[in-house]
Formats: structure tokens, C-alpha cells, sequence
């Protein structure tokens, strides 16, 4: 095996097979890709490279989808049943097998199994939650018409009882921010409204809030400079695969937003690796995919690698698959005529190796072995060779429930994100709006007819009237004529609380959203508050 301290040993060979297998660390932010068919070895890959960057300094984050990684928090053991096979493949290799644990931090966007982890609303950002809820283009332009409100009027959308009690107010008043924003239709309303009910009953409402996840502590080392190894726990979550799909999507997309740019270092700042990265691709639509390419395209100037896990190359993207340079390629089966087509395509993807014909090697390979191609001086692909995976040094299945508590309770993060935090956001201010119109209507209506409230809305409209300036945005000379007040009827004191909105709405042109948007009915913009 190498003793380069730049690179990771993957793998050797023995009788039949080629050199060493190593990834420099240099080209590890080039992206890679692991994948075949179940049962291959995909796993034990990933925890092998897994370890060598957390050896490395380099911390990681990856998925647990069935709980096997989370023995990356213990060493393997000498009386384990794998001890002599791994010391057998060690020793064909010329591995000197140590048995050693990783810093592991463990995640959970339930809270269950690890640190709770989430992110708020705004963050998410209105394209990838239409992906998650499956809007249609009309609802997805609902969705942006709220985000820009809701930016323009100061109310922070955190977790979802705010993103609702914004689609009431805009379904209240869907006639007068149309005419600014486009047609709000109430059906639409409706149906995101029902889309974000099925998605709390399936507890996605935990994802959503405060204290949002830093990226920073995605990023630790260990007091030794070991890289923390980042497990979020997805055995749960697959059970809402777009959920699980659309949260690794976003975090992958703050980690291109928010890092700057590095070039290109000796080693990466961060490893991402996308278990079930099919999910990913299934029916997304083309911004959607335009998207992920973007990210996967640019991603590694901020220092960050990702790699791909699936069960054929062909789940991911040619865009996408043409910019993954380390790859390890387990069998794959060809019983049907497209699995046929498929294994000729990935085998097409490699440099080839004269000694042996790619396409059969893929799938002869057994379990724990693979053909894999790594990037070499000048980022220029490796020919291919048959592979005999290391053994891990970190235990080989699940963790058991105690120990990982232990690793929990040990977290330097312990405590950081464990009490949810429900500041003042877009819900509380526009309920209180409505409580506060509720209590002026109950008051009008308390009064004698032509009492002093209703003198006072109508030496409002008389201001308006005259040509006043709301914030400066009005248009120079703009008058509009009062409509005559309207006797109040006693129904007013059952009023709804979305009526009181609406209520809230016509009575407070005054207010920043009153203002808003009676310019945007007189056909005037926005100016600067």
C-alpha cells in the first residue's frame, strides 16, 4: 500500500488484479461516484474513503440510509467475525490493518437518533420547496409571490405555521396584490396550503426553524486534527424520500453559497457524500437538475467534494456523471436488455485497460471488489483496474444503541440545537395584525352611527384623496375617490380570524402593508422604504 501522506489507500491487488488504488487528495474536491448493484460493497467503500479524509483532517458528511455507517464511531474489533477475513484480504493488499474509530457527530432531522437539524424557510428558498411539496408551475409562482411579500414587508418566514399564515393573508387580499404581483389564485392557495398539511403529518415540520443549522459546525476537526465525520441519520427520512432528497439538495446548495472561493487545495474543506442519489434526479424538473449541475460544476473551487451513491451510473445525469473524476464501480447485473445497455454505457465512461476487457469486469466483480478509476497527476483519469477493496478499520454495521447515546452525549455540539427557539416571525405579527383589527371592528360597532372611528377613516381616504404620498411611492397627483362608508353590520363580532385580515388590511392604509399595496391597485411600484 502507498505511504503517501496526500492520498488515500482504496484498495489492491493481488494475484489478477492491478496496482494499488490511491485517491489524491488534491482531486478529491473533483467529485466521484460509487455505485453498484445491492449487496456489492457500496458501504464499506463509502466508510473506507469516509475514513481516509476524516484521517486526512478533512471532516465529512454523509447519510446513514440503513444505520450501517454509524460504526464509523467504533473501532473494528479482533474478535469480530470479519477479523480474519479482513486480515486475509490485509495481507493480499499489503495492508497493515489498525483498528481505529472516527470522531463521529450524529444528525437527525427528527431529533432521535442525534442532534436535531434544521433549516428555516427563507433559507430553503421557494424553487426547492415546490420540488419537495410538487407544485405545479402556477403554485410554484404562489409560493414566490409569498417569499417577496413576506421580503419586502419585513416578516421572516422561519418554519411553517409562518408560511401559512402568509398564504391566508395573501388568499384574503389575492384581489389586490394580484394586480401587483400577477394573478393569485385562491385554488392554488388552497392547494399548497393542503401540500404543507401532508408534509407536517409527515413530520417534516421539524426540518423547518430555529436554531438553523450552521455550516460551520458541519466542518470540525478533532483535537488530535482528525476531520469530525458528520452522520445524519436517514432510516427514518427514506421514508419521505423527496424530503430526504430536498434537505441534502439545500444543504448542498448553502455550502455553495455561503463558502468562498479556495481554488484549488492540497486536500478539500469538506467531503459530501449523496447516498441514494437517485432520488435526487426522479421527475425533477429542468431547473431543478440545472441546479444540482451548477452546484456540482462550481462547488469544488469552494473546496467542497461530492460523491455520488447509487446502483447505476445511468441514475445520474450525463452533465453531472462527465464531472465525476474518481469513481469506484462495484457490479453491476445485466438481466435485462437495459441493464445489458446500462453496463455497456458505464463501461464506456472509463479509460480503458488492455490487460482486460472493462465491460466484463464490471460484471464479474464479486463483493468487496470493484473496478476504479482515480485521478492522477494533472486531473488526468486513470486507467481502469480491477480493485480488491480495503478492509475498514472502524466496525462494520450499526452501533449499538447505548454507545451511540454516549457519542451523542460526548458531542461538542451537545445542547447547541436541542431546544427549538420560536422568536417573533411572520406569524405572530400577523396575528396580531388580525387581533387588533378584530378588536377595532368590535369597537366601531359599539359605537353610535357617524361615531369618531368612522370620522376618522374618512378624513384617511380624504388625505389620500388629495394626492398623499405613501413612503414615496405613490405616482405624482395620483387621486382616487373614497367609496361611501358603508353601514357596519353586527355580524362583525364572529368575524373570522382570516376575515380580520382582511379587515386589517382595508382599515391600516397607514400601515407599510396597507401602503404596499394600494399602490400596487393604483398601478404604481414600490419605492424605496
Amino acid at each position: 500500500m502507498t505511504s503517501d501522506p496526500g492520498a488515500i489507500f482504496v484498495g489492491g491487488g493481488g494475484e489478477g488484479y492491478g496496482l494499488p488504488q490511491n485517491l489524491l487528495l488534491k482531486y478529491g474536491n473533483r467529485h466521484g461516484l460509487i455505485a453498484g448493484a445491492t449487496g456489492t460493497g457500496k458501504t464499506v467503500t463509502l466508510q473506507v474513503l469516509a475514513e481516509g479524509f476524516s484521517a486526512a483532517g478533512v471532516p465529512v458528511f454523509l447519510s446513514d440510509v440503513k444505520g450501517d455507517l454509524s460504526g464509523l464511531a467504533a473501532a473494528g474489533s479482533v474478535t469480530g467475525k470479519l477479523h480474519e477475513p479482513f486480515t486475509k484480504r490485509a495481507a493480499t493488499i499489503g495492508l497493515d490493518l489498525h483498528y481505529a474509530a472516527c470522531p463521529v457527530t450524529f444528525w437527525d432531522l427528527y431529533g432521535e437518533q442525534g442532534h436535531p437539524i434544521r433549516a428555516t424557510i427563507s433559507e430553503m428558498g421557494p424553487l426547492l420547496l415546490s420540488r419537495l411539496l410538487e407544485l405545479t408551475e402556477a403554485q410554484e409562482g404562489v409560493l414566490n409571490v409569498a417569499f417577496r411579500l413576506a421580503d419586502e414587508e419585513g416578516l421572516a418566514l422561519l418554519d411553517l405555521k409562518d408560511l401559512q399564515a402568509m398564504l391566508v393573508f395573501i388568499g384574503e387580499n389575492a384581489d389586490a396584490i394580484s394586480t401587483r404581483y400577477g394573478l393569485v389564485a385562491t385554488a392554488s392557495i388552497g392547494a399548497i396550503q393542503r401540500r404543507l398539511l401532508v408534509l407536517e403529518n409527515e413530520g417534516g415540520a421539524r426540518l423547518f426553524g430555529e436554531p438553523a443549522l450552521q455550516l460551520a459546525d458541519l466542518m470540525l476537526c478533532d483535537a488530535q486534527g482528525k476531520g469530525r465525520v458528520n452522520i445524519l441519520a436517514a432510516d427514518k427520512l427514506m421514508n419521505s424520500p423527496r424530503l430526504y432528497a430536498t434537505f441534502l439538495l439545500w444543504l448542498l446548495s448553502e455550502l455553495f453559497d455561503e463558502l468562498p472561493e479556495v481554488g484549488d487545495p492540497d486536500k478539500p474543506r469538506l467531503v459530501f457524500f449523496f447516498d441514494e442519489a437517485h432520488l435526487l434526479f426522479n421527475d425533477a424538473p429542468k431547473a431543478l437538475v440545472a441546479k444540482v449541475e451548477q452546484v456540482a460544476r462550481l462547488i469544488r473551487s469552494k473546496g467542497v467534494g461530492v460523491y455520488f451513491i447509487t446502483q447505476n451510473p445511468a441514475d445520474v445525469p450525463e452533465n453531472i456523471l462527465g464531472q465525476l473524476g474518481n469513481r469506484v464501480q462495484h457490479a453491476l447485473r445485466a438481466f435485462t436488455a437495459k441493464d445489458q445497455k446500462d453496463l455497456r454505457m458505464a463501461a464506456e465512461t472509463y479509460r480503458p485497460n488492455p490487460r482486460f476487457a472493462t465491460e466484463d469486469a464490471i460484471r464479474e466483480v464479486g463483493t468487496g471488489e470493484a473496478v476504479t478509476s482515480f485521478l492522477e497527476a494533472k486531473g488526468v483519469p486513470a486507467v481502469v483496474e480491477r480493485t480488491l477493496i480495503r478492509p475498514p478499520a472502524s466496525q462494520v454495521g450499526p452501533l449499538d444503541p447505548m454507545a451511540r447515546a454516549m457519542v451523542v452525549a460526548g458531542s461538542p455540539l451537545k445542547g447547541k440545537y436541542d431546544t427549538i427557539v420560536d422568536r417573533e416571525s411572520a406569524y405572530e405579527k400577523l396575528r396580531a395584525r388580525a387581533e387588533a383589527a378584530a378588536r377595532d371592528a368590535a369597537g366601531q360597532e359599539a359605537k353610535p352611527a357617524g361615531g369618531g372611528s368612522l370620522r376618522i377613516d374618512t378624513e384617511e381616504l380624504r388625505e389620500f384623496n388629495k394626492g398623499r404620498r405613501y413612503d414615496g411611492g405613490g405616482s405624482a397627483g395620483g387621486r382616487a375617490e373614497a367609496p361611501a362608508p358603508k353601514p357596519r353590520s353586527s355580524a362583525g363580532r364572529s368575524d373570522s380570524v382570516a376575515e380580520a385580515f382582511a379587515k386589517s388590511f382595508a382599515r391600516q392604509l397607514g400601515s407599510r402593508t396597507g401602503q404596499a399595496v394600494v399602490r400596487g391597485v393604483l398601478g404604481t411600484i414600490f419605492g424605496k422604504r
